[in-house]
């Protein structure tokens, strides 16, 4: 089983706990009322999917219930590292 590292809790728990809430670092229309159509789809359903690392938001529903961001490679699947909602991109350096 995947264990997943709640920045809150401070433990690592099976993924059973968690749900997966989308891209991370995504920044809301000032104002969502003057978007045109096309300009709504694309900020509410299109978003990257590389393959590699990519940020996310992850809510414990399971525990302390809190969203939380990670960074993930999706080639294997591993959780490189997690972080507090509000708190920047970490800087995994080269080669990661």
């Amino acid at each position: 089983m995947l264990l997943i590292h709640c920045p809150y809790c401070g433990e690592d728990r099976p993924e059973l706990e968690f749900r997966h809430a989308g891209e991370a670092h995504i920044a809301r229309p000032e104002n969502m009322a003057e978007l045109s159509d096309e300009e709504f789809e694309r900020f509410f359903f299109i978003r990257s999917n590389p393959k590699g690392i990519v940020y996310e938001r992850w809510r414990h529903i399971h525990g302390c219930a809190r969203f939380f961001n990670a960074a993930r490679d999706t080639v294997s699947d591993r959780f490189l590292t997690t972080y507090k909602a509000g708190e920047p991109k970490p800087d995994l350096g080269k080669g990661v």
